[in-house]
Formats: C-alpha cells, sequence, structure tokens
C-alpha cells in the first residue's frame, strides 16, 4: 500500500473485537509492517482499533518511537516524568548518579501509562541544578525486569479504562544513559510528538467507525482532510512555533468536526456509541498545556501582540 490515505478508504474493517492490551499490541504490530513513518503506522493502527482507548496506545507507542528511533519495535514502553510535584521540570526529584561506568536511578514516578504491561521504561532523572538553579535532566532506559523496579497498579480513569497507569518506584535501579537533554531532547518535545501521534490514531479510529456507520463521503472527506493536516506536520522540528501554530490550527478543525458530527452517533452501534460518550474527553487531556504552548508559539513570531487575535 503506498498511501496511508488509500489504506484508510479501502483496507477491509477488521471483524474480531480486541479483548485487552495484548490483542491491540498485536494488531499494532500489524499496521507497524506496512507503514515506515510513525504516524502513519498511528493511523493505521488507529484505524484498526476498535475503540479510542486502543487507538490511543498506538499513538502513544509511536510516538514514543518518533522521539527515539531506537525503540525495538515489539516492546511496550512508558515515558515516566511525572511525580509527586507534577511533571513540570523542576517537580522531578528521581536522582540519576553515575559512578565507575554505572548508571543508577532512585525516586519515584507516579503516574506511568500502561503500569505492567511495559517492558521498558523511558525514565526522566535529575543530575542536581545549573548554575541558574535550574533542574538539570537526563533520560534514561529501564528494563522493568531490573531489580529494584517496583511496580504498583493505579485505580482505573474514568475514560479508556483498558489502559491502565501505575506508580514506579526505583531503588538504585541500574539504567542506560541516553545521549541529549532530559528535557529539551526528551520531556518538551515528547509533549507535542504524543499531540499529534495520539490525535492522528484518533482520526484513523473515527475513520473506521464512519466507514462501518455508512457515514457520507463528505464526511470521510473531512476526515481526510484532518489527516493529511496532521501528516503534514513537521514533527522533526517538533519546538517550531510553527509546528505549534499548525497543531492548533489542527486541533480547532477536528474539534469543530467532531461538534458537527455529533448527530451521526445515533446511527452508531451502540457499544462503540456508549465508549466514545465514555472516552471522549482523553482528545481534551494536556488542553490547557496545549493552549499555553500555542500562545508562547503565535508570541515568538508575533512579539507584542495578543496571541488570541
Amino acid at each position: 500500500m503506498d498511501s496511508v490515505l488509500d489504506f484508510l478508504l479501502t483496507e477491509p474493517i477488521p471483524a474480531t473485537p480486541l479483548d485487552d492490551v495484548a490483542a491491540a499490541w498485536t494488531r499494532h504490530r500489524v499496521a507497524a509492517n506496512r507503514f515506515d513513518k510513525p504516524v502513519d503506522v498511528a493511523l493505521a493502527a488507529g484505524f484498526g482499533a476498535d475503540r479510542l482507548g486502543y487507538a490511543f496506545l498506538s499513538g502513544y507507542q509511536e510516538a514514543l518511537r518518533a522521539l527515539i528511533p531506537d525503540l525495538s519495535p515489539d516492546e511496550l514502553v512508558a515515558l515516566c516524568a511525572t511525580e509527586a510535584g507534577g511533571g513540570h521540570p523542576s517537580a522531578i526529584e528521581t536522582t540519576l548518579t553515575e559512578e565507575l561506568g554505572s548508571a543508577r536511578l532512585n525516586g519515584t514516578k507516579t503516574f506511568a501509562t500502561l503500569g505492567m504491561l511495559a517492558h521498558r521504561l523511558v525514565v526522566l532523572a535529575s543530575v542536581g541544578v545549573d548554575e541558574d538553579g535550574r533542574n538539570r535532566l537526563r533520560a534514561t532506559m529501564v528494563d522493568v525486569r531490573e531489580a529494584g523496579v517496583h511496580v504498583t497498579n493505579l485505580p482505573t480513569t474514568p475514560f479508556a479504562p483498558e489502559i491502565p497507569h501505575a506508580m514506579v518506584t526505583l531503588t538504585d535501579v541500574a539504567a542506560v544513559v541516553l545521549p541529549g537533554d532530559g528535557y529539551l531532547d526528551y520531556l518538551k518535545p515528547f509533549r507535542t510528538i504524543e499531540d499529534v501521534h495520539v490525535l492522528a490514531a484518533a482520526l484513523g479510529w473515527l475513520v473506521r467507525v464512519a466507514r462501518a456507520s455508512g457515514w457520507s463521503q463528505s464526511v470521510l472527506q473531512q476526515l481526510l482532510t484532518a489527516v493529511a493536516a496532521v501528516r503534514g506536520l513537521d514533527i522533526d522540528a517538533p519546538s517550531s512555533p510553527g509546528v505549534h501554530v499548525a497543531l492548533g490550527g489542527a486541533f480547532d478543525y477536528v474539534g469543530r468536526l467532531l461538534a458537527e458530527l455529533d448527530s451521526l452517533w445515533a446511527s452508531v452501534d451502540s457499544v462503540t456509541r456508549q465508549r466514545w460518550e465514555r472516552d471522549r474527553p482523553l482528545l481534551a487531556i494536556a488542553g490547557r498545556v496545549r493552549e499555553q504552548r500555542l500562545a508562547t508559539a503565535w508570541r515568538s513570531v508575533r512579539p507584542g501582540t495578543d496571541p488570541a487575535v
């Protein structure tokens, strides 16, 4: 298949329901074998998902692979940044110490997506403060089977309850230190990369719903327009103001489109419709952070102007 756009319009809709994350990941891997770009894999895997939660799983995993291309294609990976004080760089108290070629982690991450199902963890940790008092971060890779890794499942979330989350405690855990700055090269860009790939996966899933429910060609055209917009973002420059402005526009467009499609959900099977009503808030996660990034992007390209104008 040359084009993911053609794939979304012509690929047979999988008939077998997905029973759990393992089944969803297996279907994701089939899509990953069809396409090379993470965003295209997210779109195709989202189409293969039978619910928004599993589409999110695909978008999240492909975002991590866009961030760290060397990740194994077969392993589920979780990014661990959030701690008791939140996800801001200054709130990260997990420590990384390096002595005699050995890197060790100590600390607690309070919210790790996938929980016990993750095979590897990308852990953000502090190596101290710089001369200006800012927390200096590094990104590390941890095998969950390492001694000292303790994972405690958290209660299910009100939406997408199929995707587990956990608290991760690290006690003198061996880790591999990744190159680059933990904030500038990993934590900061991931927030944008995740938005792009999760939105892509959600759009892939919505195309599936539209086709399965017999929605009009006009609706499919509008959904494919959104897909094309998301695919066109310069994901190689996730910190670019232009990317944040364009991403803000893409989210606005999708939001308006979803509002227009509200009346069509009556034609969708009851199970899918009920899951959508439950899981729709998933698309609004980190909305306030996105708005702040968008405002910052506008100020950087139009100094002295109101970003809302």
